[in-house]
């Protein structure tokens, strides 16, 4: 343990995916009701202030976190002049997969069912994974997502999922409606009056937080 995030300490990892290893930051709550995992979009990685605001609500709330860098630092460095990675879902989501299925054998987090959390295309990454993973993902919230991208996967979600957009981002709102309409899960929209596409404005991410929290004790079973 290198970190503490609050009074709750931070482990970081580098948790093996195919030939390589992704970096994460895991913090475990005593008494602990699941284990979420973060899917971030390009940019939003594990060090974004506001994902590890969520991730220490969430472990007040009870929620063990992996804060998980589904890209590695040059694809990150290079992404951000091409975007050829952020959009790269069917990587983000073997990546996100490998690491899901550590969790499920980790002496720490084996007795802990799965929850992803995710942003931009790290909801799609999330919603493929959670097809593919259905014994061991309980729930899913997106926020501010491109669920869309996750194309014909969205039909065979069978875990409850939450999408968070802001009122004043037009376009990702009409793609999460979409998406809900093409979803045949447990699933439910929510709307934050006000909130633009990164959820700066007063309130926005406590209101995303609660919702989250919500979302997660009524869906999540250890």
């Amino acid at each position: 343990m290198e970190a503490v995030q609050g009074h709750i300490e931070v482990t970081p990892l580098r948790i093996p995916t195919g030939k390589s290893r992704v970096d994460g930051d895991l913090s475990i709550p005593d008494g602990c009701k699941g284990m979420v995992v973060f899917s971030h979009g390009s940019g939003t990685g594990r060090r974004n202030p506001r994902n590890r605001a969520l991730a220490a609500t969430l472990n007040q709330a009870g929620y063990a976190t992996l804060l998980l860098d589904l890209l590695k630092a040059h694809e990150e460095f290079q992404d951000e002049s091409t975007a050829e990675f952020r959009f790269d879902i069917p990587l983000l989501a073997r990546r996100l997969i490998d690491a899901t299925e550590w969790l499920a054998w980790n002496r720490d987090t084996a007795s802990l069912k799965a929850a992803y959390f995710g942003t931009g295309t790290g909801s799609a990454a999330a919603l493929i994974a959670a097809a593919g993973l259905p014994s061991l993902v309980g729930a899913v919230v997106s926020r501010a997502g491109r669920p869309d991208l996750a194309g014909h996967a969205l039909t065979k979600v069978k875990t409850p999922t939450l999408l968070i957009t802001g009122g004043n981002d037009a376009a990702i709102l009409d793609l999460n409606r979409a998406a809900l309409e093409s979803m045949t899960c447990k699933r439910t929209m929510e709307i934050i009056p006000g909130a633009g596409h990164l959820f700066e404005e007063k309130g926005a991410l406590e209101e995303t937080a609660r919702l989250a929290c919500a979302w997660f004790d009524r869906h999540l079973a250890t």
